[in-house]
């Protein structure tokens, strides 16, 4: 039996479905520990999609 194949996601796609899914959890914690390890985990996220936007641009050169 074959295996179903999955859709072929980009890693922008990915840290979206992430991030999406992360702040879904964010609205059900209850813990006031569990809430700031999301948070963290946002951040995370949000600094890596900046990181990699950076590293996709134009403008950016190899060091000389």
């Amino acid at each position: 039996m074959l295996r179903k194949r999955s859709i072929p996601r980009t890693f922008h796609e990915l840290l979206c479905v992430e991030k999406a899914r992360l702040e879904a959890q964010l609205k059900n914690a209850s813990q006031e520990q569990q809430r700031e390890l999301i948070e963290r985990r946002l951040r995370q996220i949000e600094t890596v999609s900046r990181m990699d936007g950076w590293m996709a641009s134009a403008e950016l050169q190899p060091p000389s």
